[in-house]
């Protein structure tokens, strides 16, 4: 059965289509999905966000529009976390993504005097110190990022494609432990997603780890 639109609803239709038409014109920023606290799911546009890096640059989620993005909850001083780094297997990742093009922030969500919070200094020297391979480091001791994303624990990941699309979300491998060894032999979901992306398939798995220190 065809449904009749009064001429009112056709016109709030067209100015919609002007609206979004003129927005993919100006960078595809209607892409990006601003809801705070929607639930996520994969094949819809991931949360827009802003925020600062460790050097003070301000950073926006439309700034990598086009590109792959990988998002990386992270707390250094959390076992699950140094599991990861320890072993050099998050670096390699890091690095493998990032010369194929992929950008890489690591989002510190700590708040001030809880576990893994850092200064932007330190943040820095800490990227260094391990010899990490991010695109950007994050600071979000605020925890906006955090509740767009519903980012439970560290590490926690999220894979964005270019058209803004979330495709992957949840724990960083198989292995739900802290044990260093378990890094041997497990499927790595990012990885898994990035040779995804193509076909788009979406990765949806389980998070461990350490629960976010962010702030009340």
């Amino acid at each position: 059965m065809q449904v009749l639109r009064s001429p009112a609803n056709q016109w709030r239709g067209v100015v919609r289509s002007i609206t979004i038409a003129a927005a993919l014109l100006l960078g595809g920023s209607l892409l990006y999905s601003a809801q705070a606290g929607a639930p996520l799911k994969t094949g819809q546009p991931a949360p827009a966000f802003s925020g600062t890096s460790a050097t003070g640059a301000k950073i926006s989620l439309s700034d990598y529009y086009g590109k792959t993005v990988v998002l990386e909850w992270t707390n250094h001083q959390c076992p699950y976390v140094r599991k990861h780094y320890s072993t050099n297997k998050m670096q390699s990742v890091q690095k493998q993504a990032t010369t194929g093009g992929v950008v890489w922030l690591s989002i510190v969500s700590s708040a001030p005097g809880r576990e893994g919070y850092v200064e932007p200094s330190q943040a820095g020297q800490l990227t260094r110190d391990r010899g990490a391979a991010p695109t950007v480091v994050a600071l979000d001791a605020s925890g906006e990022i955090d509740r767009l994303y519903n980012a439970r624990v560290t590490p926690h990941m999220f894979v964005i494609v270019g058209s803004g699309r979330l495709v992957c979300m949840g724990g960083i491998d198989d292995r739900p432990s802290a044990r260093p060894s378990d890094i041997d032999g497990a499927t790595n979901y990012v990885l898994a997603a990035l040779a995804d992306v193509e076909a788009g398939r979406a990765v949806v798995t389980r998070p461990y780890g350490c629960s976010v220190k962010y702030g009340s």
